[in-house]
């Protein structure tokens, strides 16, 4: 009889230690951030409120140069222009000789300090005003993985004009969609007052999915889509499977801002950031399902042994696919489509895909189809 007791007392210490390792937390967000939480499960990983009486240097870096920002632009960027005071960043451009250039502006970057894969970029900020000007809050890969601009993707939050004042731009470049072919991904939106008052500029980026919101409308949704893009390796159309950092400067003239010439009784004027903030999910505290199986696997018949299918579905999304050939692992890819490369010409293999989540969970492995390697 004791010794029933006694085990029946062990079982009942130990359910608390079994209930404990059970437990989630959510995460931790940053403490910078005066908003450390959107939507419940969007979580501030990064921010700069600019409350100081200085720039942040942990956070950015200057960019200092006078190479016209590969736009032809007239301006030198110095590490004097950006002012922050009063609870935001002002980056101002002046009408002023500076070694080999007439106008001065600033251009900070995160590089190494605030790089991002998938997010959610949250941007308030009022424009400057006249013909000329061309301010930017934007992104660019860490890493040129997939070659120089534009392989490697550019992630345009916002792009403004001073000659075409009140038409907020945001946009995307890739090495098949890009503004030197015509093609780029773009989209506007008209609004009242633009340089006397601010405005939240904001994407949601995630895997295979990038939209952008002003003010919280919804103003474009770019979506890779395998199918709509066979004729080309998934990174060719949409490269955004890497980090990047953050951009944010005022430029004079330039192919853009300056198509309509420079109005130099503008000057001093400037871009004024009240804060940027960078969310990411809190994955392991929210997701729940398996990813869904994938299926409508296909052959491309616009390029030699590329197989595409349609993409899984998860409630928190999936992170990347395994791709198996034969019964074997031959490789994994973060959006739905792969080329196989070395395999045996003229040899027939079974290909399957599975999708896996951020947490590590698991889909069932597609249907086979059967592939001769050309």
């Amino acid at each position: 009889m004791k010794k029933k007791i006694y085990m029946f007392l062990l079982v009942l210490l130990a359910l608390p230690l079994l209930v404990s390792c059970e437990t989630k937390t959510k995460k931790a967000a940053n403490p910078d951030s005066l908003v450390p939480y959107l939507d419940d499960y969007w979580v501030a990983v990064w921010a700069d409120e600019f409350n100081g009486d200085e720039l942040d240097m942990t956070k950015w870096s200057y960019e200092i140069n006078d190479s016209g920002g590969g736009n032809n632009e007239l301006q030198y960027y110095t590490d004097k222009n950006a002012i922050v005071s009063n609870g935001t960043l002002k980056i101002e451009a002046r009408k002023e000789r500076h070694i080999s250039r007439d106008y001065t502006s600033s251009r900070i970057v995160s590089k190494y300090k605030g790089d991002f894969k998938y997010g959610r970029v949250v941007a308030r900020a009022k424009m400057p005003s006249g013909r000329g000007t061309w301010p930017a809050i934007w992104m660019m890969p860490t890493m040129n993985t997939y070659g120089g601009w534009p392989a490697s993707g550019e992630i345009d939050i916002m792009e403004y004009v001073g000659y075409r004042p009140n038409y907020f731009h945001s946009s995307l470049h890739t090495k098949k969609y890009n503004h030197i072919n015509g093609t780029e991904l773009t989209s506007e939106m008209k609004v009242i007052d633009a340089e006397n008052e601010f405005y939240t500029f904001e994407i949601i980026w995630e895997p295979g999915l990038i939209e952008s919101y002003v003010d919280g409308y919804k103003i474009a949704s770019f979506k890779y889509t395998a199918a709509f893009n066979q004729e080309v390796d998934y990174h060719e159309a949409f490269p955004f499977d890497q980090e990047f950092f953050l951009i944010v400067n005022l430029a004079i003239g330039g192919n853009w801002g300056g198509a309509q010439g420079v109005d130099d009784s503008i000057f001093p004027t400037a871009l004024e950031v009240d804060y940027i903030r960078v969310y990411q999910k809190d994955y392991n505290y929210y997701d729940k399902e398996n990813p869904t199986k994938p299926d409508f696997v296909n052959v491309s018949t616009k390029l030699n042994n590329s197989v595409f299918w349609r993409e899984s579905s998860d409630d928190m999304g999936v992170e990347y696919y395994n791709v198996y050939v034969d019964g074997e692992l031959y490789g994994e890819t973060n959006l739905p489509q792969i080329r196989l490369k070395g395999l045996n010409k003229g040899t027939k293999y079974s290909i399957q895909i599975e999708a896996i989540d951020f947490t590590g969970k698991r889909s069932e492995l597609s249907d086979p189809i059967e592939h001769v390697f050309i």
